[in-house]
């Protein structure tokens, strides 16, 4: 299991995700518009979760029918950050 930020994240970045990481798997430059939690590097501890101050952060099986997009972008994102970038303006168009 690992965890998945979903649209709430979205234009957000309060970045409080990031400071309570305990093995710095959450990612966030400049230019993305959210956070990005590495599946790999995630060792599940639920920190995050109660960190986020907009309930963005779902465990992957948890995750709402209508964010499971975020589930693919957020894996996407550690092989193709531009394509990620792209998708999630896509999404965020569509709402």
């Amino acid at each position: 299991m690992t965890f998945v930020i979903t649209s709430a994240c979205v234009d957000v970045k309060d970045l409080s995700c990031i400071e309570v990481c305990p093995v710095d798997c959450i990612y966030h430059v400049e230019e993305d518009r959210m956070c990005y939690i590495n599946p790999d590097e995630c060792i599940d501890c639920n920190v995050c979760v109660e960190a986020c101050p907009v309930a963005a952060i779902y465990a992957d099986r948890e995750v709402p029918s209508d964010q499971r997009v975020f589930t693919e972008v957020n894996a996407l994102y550690f092989n193709d950050r531009d394509a990620a970038r792209a998708r999630v303006d896509e999404l965020v168009r569509k709402r």
